[in-house]
């Protein structure tokens, strides 16, 4: 059993070592708890959970501290994919809404599984998901400051559980003063993608990612026999032509766990029930 979570890149803090510390802090926490709740659940089941908690960690921009767009409201994205059923589900620009990751998890075994817009916010009301502000007054300061500028904030997960099942959740409140309606690459297949193989989750620049399909090239090129360190090599350097930004956190089917960025420095943390390894 091995799980990696991810909470985006230190951008947001890079001149505050005391916001530095306690994401570290916050991210052996969440990841040893998630690897609790893995040792009696499902790869899928545990990813949620780990995002979930993420989530409402308000040091990330994802739930609870989601980026403030341009029109001044808030607008998530979130995807999980089950790695054994090749199942991806998710939803894109909800409002309001605590955890959209568990929303997207409700999305599985529906027959239309990606909603957007006021569609995913109007689902997750008639499941019982109450309205619920994520704003915090971080976010509502930067707005007001013209402070928040680019952010690239995302938080993820990938499990492999013990009966040998991928699964990853990505979820995400945005770069920050986006023009409304735009799409991150979170809740597509360039940010977020698993099968039996291997499993991997995005964070960085949107539209970088989604232009190098940057998850689904580093699966498939281990479905197609690389190790993980050459699929990562590989897809990164398709992302130097247009100094692409985007960090990554990925388990195969073998336990190997592997990490990358192109730009320093994404925070990240796995365990395997002995070891942390965080960002140094």
């Amino acid at each position: 059993m091995k799980i990696i979570i991810h909470g985006g890149f230190f951008s947001e803090s890079s001149t505050n070592i005391e916001t530095k510390v306690a994401k570290q802090n916050a991210l052996e926490r969440i990841a040893k708890k998630s690897y609790d709740h893995l040792k009696s659940h499902s790869a899928l089941e545990t990813v949620v959970f780990a995002v979930s908690l993420l989530e409402d960690d308000e040091l990330f921009n994802a739930g609870t501290g989601s980026q403030i767009q341009s029109d001044g409201k808030i607008r998530m994205s979130a995807a999980i994919m089950d790695g054994s059923t090749h199942k991806m589900s998710g939803v894109i620009n909800i409002e309001e809404t605590k955890n959209p990751v568990q929303v997207a998890m409700m999305l599985q075994d529906s027959e239309d599984k990606i909603l957007g817009g006021s569609g995913a916010t109007n689902f997750a009301r008639k499941l019982g998901f109450e309205q619920f502000s994520t704003e915090i007054q971080l976010r509502r300061d930067e707005y007001e400051a013209k402070k928040a500028g680019f952010g690239i904030g995302t938080v993820g997960c990938v499990a492999l559980d013990e009966h040998g099942r991928l699964a990853v959740a990505t979820s995400t409140g945005g770069k920050g003063f986006e023009i409304p309606g735009r799409i991150s690459d979170s809740a597509t297949v360039a940010g977020n993608y698993a099968n039996e193989f291997c499993g991997v989750s995005l964070t960085g620049v949107g539209e970088d990612i989604v232009s190098n399909a940057t998850a689904a090239k580093i699966v498939t090129r281990v479905t197609d026999g690389m190790t993980l360190k050459q699929a990562f090599a590989k897809t990164f350097a398709e992302l130097k032509p247009y100094d692409g930004f985007a960090g990554a956190i990925a388990i195969d089917a073998a336990g190997n766990m592997f990490h990358q960025d192109s730009h320093p420095s994404m925070v990240f943390g796995s365990f395997d029930g002995t070891h942390f390894e965080t960002f140094k």
